[in-house]
């Protein structure tokens, strides 16, 4: 670990938030790109996370829900008005192997 000084917040959140995370060992990039993979305390981190969570939802009364990672371009394409503006940060799937 440098001891280069991280970016405050409110000059660039964004630049802040990825160093704090890569200087702090909890992710590193992948060979893939716009892929990260999560290090043992990164996982550590978000196991207590989504556990605190998960039990402050459910004495609410509410449920867990998931969504899915991948999802048809056509998806996208019907909701242009609500990712206008975002980043594209989208990785378009080709093709997948098998059936």
């Amino acid at each position: 670990m440098t001891d280069e000084k991280l970016p405050t917040r409110s000059e660039n959140f964004s630049e802040w938030y990825n160093q704090l995370v890569l200087k702090s060992e909890m992710a590193d990039y992948a060979p893939v790109r716009g892929c990260m993979v999560v290090r043992p305390y990164g996982w550590t981190l978000w196991e207590n996370m989504q556990s605190a969570l998960d039990r402050r939802l459910k004495e609410t009364g509410h449920v867990n829900a998931a969504f899915p990672i991948l999802i048809p371009l056509s998806f996208f394409e019907k909701e242009k008005e609500h990712v206008e503006g975002f980043a594209p940060e989208l990785a378009v799937v080709t093709h997948g192997g098998g059936e």
